[in-house]
Order: C-alpha cells, then sequence, then structure tokens
C-alpha cells in the first residue's frame, strides 16, 4: 500500500493537536503509568536490556517534548529474568496492582504468549516489539515487528533465485518461534523447487553445537536456515567458523540473527552470512542515522549497535503516544482502537498500524553481513508490505484470516 505525501501530512498535524481531555487537567491528572517489561537478567538479556534502553530513550523523548496531551509518562520496570512464568507474574503486577494502562514488553515468543492471558482477562493492552512466526490475532497486542511474509517470503526465493541454493539444512532454538519459522520455512522451500534435507533443535540457551554443526557438514545441504536465538546464536556461528564451515559454499541465512548478536559473537563469525530483517542499521537515512547517534548517547556507549526489535520498541512508544491523543482517553481498549491506522515516519521508514490485525506495514530487506560487524542491504522492496501473520495458512491481502472482528478460523488450512 503506497503512503502518499497528503496522507503524511494530515497524520502529523493529527499527532499535533492534543485533545481537550489531555489539556484541560493534564498537571493535575498526574503521570501516565507504563510498565516496561524485558528480561533484564538471564540468557535472553543480552538483548531485551537495549529493548529496555530503546523504550525508556522514546519515553524520555516524548517527556522532553512535552510527554502526553500535556502528561508526563511514569515508566515501571520490571524483569522478566528470561523465564516465562515470572514473566506472567510482572504482567500482573504492572496490570493489576500499579494500574498500567499499557506494557511495552517481551522479546520472545515464550513470554508474549505467558503475558497474553493477562491482557486479555483484564482487557489491557500490550506493545510487542518482536519479529514473530504469527499465527496470533490477539486484540490486546500491538505488533510492532514482522511477520513471516514480511521476512521470509522475501528471504528464501532471493536465497534460492539470488544464490541458487536448492538444499537447506533448518535448525533453530527449541520452542515455538522457530519451529513456526521452519514451517514457514519448508512451504517456501518447496514451491521454489528445493528441499530441506533436516529440521533440528536445540534448546534455548544450549551453547554445546559441536554435533550440530557436524550434522550440518555431513548433511548434502548448500545453505542453513537459522531461527536460533538468543546466547545460543554466539556459540552456534563460532562453532560453524570453527568446524572450518565456509559462509561462501553453504551461508547461513538467518531470521534472528542482527547486529548485537554480531557484536557479541566477533564479526569475523558472522562475515558473508545473510539475515533478512526490515530494520537495519545500514537504513542510508539522516532519519536513522540520527536515531544511532541518539541512542549511543542516550546508553554512553560510542559502538553500541541498534538492531530491528530495538528500533520498534522504539517507534512503539511513539505510535502509542499518537493513539492515546487520537482516543482522548486512557482506556486501554480505546487506546488499542485508536491505534488502527496509525502512521509515521520512523529509523525504518514509512510504517502503519494495520486496521484489521493490529500488526504493521513494514519494509522487507535482506542484508549480508560484513567483516565490520554491519550488513550491506542486497535486497529491499519498494513499499511498506502488508502484515498477514497467517500467510503460511493461505492469508492474502485480498482474504483476511485476522479481521477486526477477530479470527475466521473456519479459513485455516493447518
Amino acid at each position: 500500500m503506497s503512503m502518499t505525501r497528503r496522507t503524511m501530512l494530515s497524520v502529523s498535524a493529527a499527532s499535533l493537536a492534543a485533545p481537550y481531555f489531555f489539556t484541560r487537567s493534564a498537571q493535575a491528572a498526574g503521570p501516565i503509568k507504563v510498565g516496561v517489561l524485558f528480561s533484564l537478567t538471564g540468557g535472553l538479556s543480552i538483548i531485551e536490556k537495549s529493548l529496555r534502553d530503546a523504550t525508556m530513550m522514546a519515553i524520555a523523548e516524548v517527556n522532553a517534548a512535552g510527554g502526553v496531551g500535556g502528561r508526563q509518562i511514569e515508566a515501571i520496570v520490571e524483569d522478566g529474568a528470561s523465564d516465562p512464568k515470572t514473566y506472567n507474574e510482572k504482567a500482573s503486577k504492572l496490570v493489576i496492582r500499579d494500574k498500567c494502562v499499557t506494557v511495552f514488553g517481551s522479546y520472545t515468543s515464550a513470554s508474549r504468549k505467558a503475558v497474553l492471558p493477562v491482557f486479555e482477562k483484564r482487557k489491557n493492552l500490550y506493545v510487542y516489539p518482536t519479529f514473530y512466526e504469527g499465527f496470533e490475532c490477539s486484540k490486546n497486542v500491538i505488533y510492532t515487528n514482522a511477520v513471516p511474509n514480511q521476512q521470509l517470503s522475501n528471504f528464501i526465493p532471493w536465497i534460492s533465485k539470488t544464490l541458487g541454493k536448492k538444499k537447506f539444512f533448518i535448525v533453530g532454538s527449541n520452542y515455538v518461534y522457530p519451529r513456526e519459522m521452519a514451517k514457514v520455512s519448508k512451504i517456501l522451500i518447496q514451491q521454489q523447487g528445493g528441499e530441506y534435507v533436516a529440521d533440528e533443535y536445540l534448546e534455548l540457551g544450549d551453547s554445546e553445537w559441536g554435533s550440530m554443526v557436524n550434522k550440518i557438514k555431513n548433511s548434502g545441504c548448500d545453505a542453513v536456515i537459522s531461527n536460533v536465538v538468543g546466547d545460543s546464536i554466539v556459540a552456534f556461528y563460532r562453532e560453524f567458523k570453527n568446524q572450518g564451515l565456509s559462509q561462501d559454499k553453504i551461508p547461513i541465512c538467518a531470521s534472528v540473527t542482527s547486529e548485537i548478536e554480531i557484536a557479541a559473537m566477533g564479526p569475523e563469525y558472522a562475515a558473508g552470512s545473510y539475515s533478512s530483517f526490515p530494520y537495519l542499521m545500514a537504513i542510508d537515512t539522516d532519519a536513522n542515522k540520527s536515531f544511532i547517534e541518539r541512542y549511543r548517547k542516550f546508553v554512553n556507549d560510542p559502538k553500541a549497535v541498534t538492531h530491528s526489535p530495538l528500533q520498534s520498541a522504539y517507534m512503539g512508544v511513539f505510535l502509542w503516544k499518537q493513539a492515546c491523543e487520537k482516543a482522548g482517553e486512557l482506556e486501554p481498549l480505546a487506546i488499542r482502537d485508536a491505534f488502527k491506522g496509525q502512521e509515521m515516519d520512523a529509523p525504518i521508514g514509512r510504517v502503519k498500524i494495520d486496521g484489521e490485525n493490529l500488526h504493521t506495514y513494514l519494509t522487507p530487506r535482506i542484508a549480508q553481513w560484513g567483516a565490520d560487524g554491519q550488513g550491506k542491504i542486497v535486497d529491499e522492496y519498494k513499499e511498506p508490505l502488508r502484515p498477514l501473520p497467517y500467510a503460511a495458512y493461505g492469508e492474502t491481502a485480498d482474504n483476511l484470516f485476522c479481521k477486526e472482528s477477530g479470527l475466521d478460523s473456519s479459513k485455516l488450512k493447518l
């Protein structure tokens, strides 16, 4: 869907006009409480601390510019501790005890699934910043990152046609996201006339990758689809190189590996591999360069990297601000309804919240990683692509499964 200049200007003008609900008693009403729920300890903290930082940076920028309709945002930060059970407990605290009107949080699908019952039961709102496997149609979640049709539907055909790869070894961490992404990958591989020679998993956080890499080496594959998550990415790529496998001959093509994991492992281990993300540090715009510079200043680290969920966490706060001001009230489901159709120019480019499924229009991109730890964009769509969380099950832009009224489960091809 194309975004016209008239649409951009009208949205920008609407976002500047704070409604009477806020302005008449903003100071007396006090701050607006929101939750910030990410893992600050445990195996996923390498990623999730940066999501916390990006969220807090956006909140600080909104507050510095006058807040939401004249009211400041008060962030209540909790640690999910890389544990779904802890996530559920902390989400309950934020919603029930702290009375947060919205919570920004989660990196993994396991943690999102753990908190979902809290937000659906309590009719509250969760803003989720991570690319994920789709196959979800909640009316209490705003999804600000990619679904498979924005991350794999461009990637696997490109690998087959541009790199000439036909035999794929699929590897992942053992939970819902990697398994669902593997399911989508198999469909796309077969559509391209290729084959998958294996579909293997290790537990989330596992650092022993010797046996798995040996399987890859002896499998006869000519490409690896990696849905490995968290600290395990570092161990996997290092073992891949240590066993003498070449990215030139058997490239790792990842749905998760981003700038932050590459910085953690050492760029030499990922050089020559590929990833598919709508957001990359390599996006060459003034808006993105400014974002990177401001983030580095905010975290006081001149070498800090930005990455896809981090950028989505940041822009989610601004989309939420616009939705609050459009709603003119702070009832969570009113904010949810006002999210529909919200759009903005973010560091990633133009984005828009789909009014039917509460997912985000994003521009698919593919990057090859260099020895400097940065990606070179080798393929990019011309405009944002509509999110289709059930694309793997037959959903198309002309035949939506997830609508404003809910999921039409009769259309699912399981």
